[in-house]
């Protein structure tokens, strides 16, 4: 889904945009454009930001322990 029709930005360039290393919707800003003209976008952005930022580090969280310590 488009989420910045200024720039073009999809909620695909944000994710790719964390998974190269952006850790704020900042970062992400400067990677992708988003935001930068009319400012609609913005909430929308620091959602997929937020929910993107709060599914890698429960993925990360998830890997932090061996799977025999997970599972006992």
């Amino acid at each position: 889904m488009y989420v910045c029709l200024c720039q073009g930005v999809t909620e695909g360039h944000i994710r790719d945009a964390i998974y190269e290393g952006c850790c704020s919707y900042g970062e992400v800003r400067t990677a992708t454009g988003v935001g930068t003209q009319c400012g609609k976008c913005a909430c929308v952005a620091k959602q997929v930001v937020r929910e993107t930022l709060s599914d890698l580090q429960s993925a990360q969280a998830s890997l932090a322990y061996p799977a025999a310590y997970a599972s006992a």
